[in-house]
């Protein structure tokens, strides 16, 4: 059989065994046919709060904190429609801040991509830092001791607005909300304690869920210290086309997305397989091998102990955060790696990444492709080189043996598999 894997900007299509093989992908849910008017419809009709065009007036400052690069979030079409129902404010008054987290600053010309020229070129753009500390100010601490520092840019506006795109994460439970202020607009103190080896070790601490997920509730924690006025997330389906428009209160609106991006993403199946291929859905997602975690970590779910995953993803910026990669270099072992990471005292940026990486290590061997990455650049992120999907499926299939079952998600992390009951397993 032939399967599209989304592959950087324009895809993969890879031919696989024809039996034995289960493609796994998001319930196809349609587009809306008029984004702009859904969009200004969730805004004019928002959940536990007014319309936004009444939630500022002319004399306000107002700060819209956007997703970065890394996100498939349409900001092209989140932005203007905000500013829009705030045609009433000046542009002068109105800052939009880049929720970096702690990637790298987004540049001029991706800007331009994610947002519009016009916007670029109209409106004040801040790319947050999470080391600058003039940047950030300091409100307190959560209930387990982080401590949160936030952008001042978002503080200081009077009128707050997050805008976000809602699906499973591999550790915070769904995207979206308060994850916009933590990691999104937070300082680097608080991004490492949100992201310390005790809260990614927790069972809880995964796809889809926030009950109990102590990550996220710290991640509320943060964001009641300086609530938005609104909270404006969509969903989307494979084509990156708008599939729900949840806007309002911030608790109120991510419960409903996230309610509406479980239904549709979360896919059960009945067994664990020998072999999966995944990818990281494409571009953006697929930028650096640090992002390809998570594409690892959805195949994580369904893999058996000792199967392997083969990913396809294709790296364009390599392996992405100096940290991280070093991280994989200070040790032989994905088990050492663990061991380090989890030593008293122990914090490094970027280790939450490579402690996820090790445990799915642990697990299951990983066969990456990515065209632009070496095979020595894999080897010392303790990854296998794979320059052909298919080639690697087959020769996995004769280790396994004929019967090895197969599963693929050419999404990626766009689908979230997970084991089900037997009586589950057919919804």
């Amino acid at each position: 059989m032939q399967v599209d894997l989304a592959y950087g900007r324009t895809g993969l299509r890879v031919t696989l065994p024809d039996d034995g093989v289960d493609v796994v992908e998001p319930v196809d849910r349609p587009g809306a046919p008029d984004s702009a008017a859904a969009l200004r419809e969730a805004l004019r009709n928002p959940l536990g709060t007014a319309p936004l065009h009444r939630l500022a007036d002319a004399t306000d400052t107002v700060a819209i904190v956007f997703c970065d690069i890394t996100r498939p979030a349409p900001n092209h079409l989140m932005i203007p429609a905000i500013l829009a129902e705030l045609a009433h404010v000046p542009r002068e008054n109105i800052v939009l801040i880049n929720a970096t987290g702690m990637h790298r600053p987004n540049t001029q010309a991706e800007l331009s991509e994610m947002l519009g020229r016009d916007i670029v070129a109209n409106y004040r753009i801040v790319n947050h830092d999470s080391t600058d500390k003039s940047q950030l100010r300091f409100l307190g601490e959560t209930a387990s001791g982080g401590p949160v520092w936030i952008n001042t840019h978002y503080l200081d506006a009077s009128v707050k607005i997050l805008t976000g795109f809602i699906e499973p994460h591999f550790f915070a439970g769904f995207s979206g909300g308060a994850k916009l202020i933590l990691p999104g607009i937070a300082g680097a103190d608080s991004v490492m304690h949100n992201h310390n080896a005790a809260m990614i070790g927790h069972p809880n601490a995964t796809w889809g869920h926030l009950d109990g997920n102590p990550i996220h509730s710290e991640q509320r924690e943060a964001a009641a210290y300086c609530p938005p006025d609104l909270s404006l997330n969509v969903t989307i389906n494979k084509a990156k086309e708008i599939t729900g428009v949840f806007a309002g209160e911030m608790l109120e609106a991510h419960a409903a997305g996230c309610d509406f991006a479980r239904r549709s993403v979360m896919r059960p199946v009945a067994e664990p397989y020998d072999i999966v291929v995944t990818t990281n859905s494409g571009y953006p997602l697929d930028l650096n091998l640090y992002q390809a975690v998570k594409g690892m970590s959805a195949a994580y779910q369904v893999v058996k102990d000792g199967g392997a995953i083969v990913i396809a993803a294709e790296c364009s910026e390599g392996i992405g955060h100096g940290h991280f990669e070093n991280l994989l270099r200070e040790r032989a072992t994905p088990t050492a790696l663990l061991e380090l990471i989890n030593s008293p005292g122990f914090s490094q940026f970027d280790q939450w990444e490579a402690q996820i990486l090790a445990q799915i290590l642990l697990k299951a061997e990983v066969h990456l492709f990515a065209e632009t990455l070496s095979d020595q650049a894999m080897r010392d992120a303790h990854i296998i080189p794979c320059r052909s999907v298919e080639a690697t499926v087959n020769a996995l299939r004769e280790r396994y043996g004929a019967e090895a079952r197969i599963c693929v998600l050419p999404m990626g992390p766009l689908t979230i598999p997970y084991i089900a009951e037997p009586a589950a397993a057919g919804v």
